[in-house]
């Protein structure tokens, strides 16, 4: 007898519908064939899904069992297959029978003794599901709460292969679960640091603010324990929330990467991710066997944190500057091949030299110029190009440590940033960009709408500095952000001087901006 079942295969973040198929005929002697081009993880679920059959009240049909996944030239991995092979051989050979049972999703892990066990990439393939007109989906308890904002999708979660034949049977219904809204689930949103707990640093928080409003990459080069890393960190909390679509695109990239812990919702904060300088190039950009998403797609919609960027290796840093231009990540390995969205913020700190006091007000430098040169020369001209804010961060007199005058807040940072946000989507309204520092070509030139003395200054500065095509540009955008936090329709003359000192610091430190 012959009966199917439906599952997904992923790729990247995207999924295909799978049709399980299943074939018992009558043989002398046993024998179990998995056909469609399955992957090792797929193939060892024979093993699994005969002992989670035998756990469970079922048995392995004699005879000659055949299993199709198809389509059967598309690559099938993983053991989230293990639900949709077992229910379709208990079907097949007539142990159960079930209504409908090709309507429904069924994903999941089989333990020895028949529990499920959650899976990797839950909600992306749940949202291919439902783009393909699946309407219901059997999954592990474990992944219930991932898919939970999911809406227009039936979600019974189940605890056992038992559970899901009884309920499918009509024996013991699963009741389904209650999806929530994505506003309920921001709502649990929770920050670890304020910026009210920065002291000081009234420089570093303007600039951290004018980064956040118009999503633009941010050096911060300063001495030691100065409060670069506080500041980075205070990033995520003054960002705009995300909106639903980005949350289930972080959450899918998440869930693929094995991040999501089971029993874990949908990700609503930003993600902040700081790799160790040590990382290496597959564990930033992505790769592997299997192609799996390196931390500039784990940092999709969030931010990419480098501490101490001079301490990561050369080529890993050169790596960033197409992702930073591209917005995704393309991953060719021989086994697998997948395209990963990787649009972040870039937020780096660094010393100004090995010893770290270089310029410092408080302390002596120890190092030699050429020490000097030979630590600022691992960062290039080309990705410091790119980097829109460049701020000084000096360390913090005492006076402003043991101040008890409370500080500004993430809120009501967060409040202008939104502001500014909101003018930036009705400038940009109908575009693929909607901040300033991802839109591209001449169209911040033509939108920045800067009057005559903002054009004279930002063509001097051009001049003294020999300013590259894309410097001058992203002095536009930086500018036009600083206007719409203001609420001014224009950009004015002071304005562009203000986005003109974040340029600076490659003047200081390189010897001049770069071209």
């Amino acid at each position: 007898m012959l009966a199917r079942t439906r599952c997904i295969a992923l790729n990247g973040v995207h999924g295909e519908a799978v049709s399980v198929e299943a074939y018992v005929a009558s043989a002398s002697e046993f024998r179990f064939t998995l056909v469609g081009l399955p992957d090792a993880a797929v193939k060892e679920s024979r093993d699994r899904v005969t002992a989670a059959l035998k756990n469970s009240g079922f048995m392995m049909p004699l005879g000659h069992t055949t299993l199709n996944l198809s389509p059967a030239d598309l690559r099938k991995e993983g053991a989230a297959f293990d639900l949709a092979i077992a229910l379709a051989i208990i079907l097949a050979s007539r142990q159960l029978v079930a209504s409908s049972v090709e309507d429904a999703l069924l994903i999941g892990e089989l333990g020895l003794d028949g529990r499920l066990v959650a899976v990797q990439g839950a909600l992306a393939m749940v949202m291919a599901a439902h783009a393909a007109g699946i309407r219901q989906v059997i999954l592990p308890l474990g992944n219930a709460r991932e898919v939970e904002a999911v809406s227009g999708m039936a979600v019974y979660p189940a605890g056992s292969l038992l559970a899901v034949a009884q309920h499918l049977s009509g024996q013991m219904p699963i009741p389904a679960q209650i999806q929530k809204s994505y506003k309920e689930c921001l709502s649990e949103a929770q920050f670890d640091l304020d910026l009210s707990q920065v002291r000081g640093q009234p420089h570093g928080r303007r600039a951290l603010e004018i980064a956040a409003a118009g999503g633009h990459n941010l050096l911060m080069i300063g001495v030691p324990g100065s409060g670069k890393t506080m500041l980075a960190r205070c990033l995520p909390g003054i960002l705009p929330e995300m909106t639903q679509e980005e949350a289930f695109e972080t959450t899918r990239i998440h869930s693929v990467a094995g991040l999501i812990r089971p029993g874990s919702g949908i990700m609503t904060q930003r993600p902040f991710r700081t790799p160790h300088h040590s990382a290496s190039m597959p564990a930033l950009i992505g790769g592997g066997a299997n192609a799996k998403p390196g931390e500039v797609s784990l940092a999709h919609n969030g931010v990419l944190f480098l501490d101490e960027m001079p301490e990561y290796p050369r080529s890993v840093l050169e790596s960033l500057r197409q992702r930073l231009e591209d917005g995704v990540t393309t991953i060719s390995r021989v086994k697998a091949h997948a395209a990963y969205p990787s649009r972040f913020m870039l937020v780096a700190s660094m010393n100004p030299c090995p010893c770290g006091f270089y310029g410092s007000q408080t302390r002596p430098c120890r190092c030699g110029s050429h020490e000097i040169r030979k630590y600022l020369s691992r960062v290039s001209g080309p990705l410091l190009d790119r980097i829109d804010l460049q701020v000084e961060i000096d360390a913090v007199p005492v006076e402003e440590i043991a101040q008890r005058e409370p500080q500004e807040g993430s809120a009501a940072v967060r409040e202008r940033v939104r502001q500014a946000r909101a003018i930036q989507h009705q400038r940009y309204r109908g575009k693929a960009a909607l901040t300033n520092a991802a839109i591209t070509g001449k169209e911040p030139e033509k939108l920045a709408l800067l009057r005559a003395e903002a054009v004279s200054i930002l063509q001097q500065a051009a001049k003294r500095y020999t300013l590259s095509m894309r410097a001058y540009m992203r002095l536009i955008r930086v500018a036009r952000t600083i206007a719409d936090l203001a609420g001014e329709e224009q950009v004015g003359m002071n304005t562009m001087a203000e986005a003109i000192q974040f340029r600076m610091m490659d003047g200081k430190y390189w010897g001049g901006m770069n071209g």
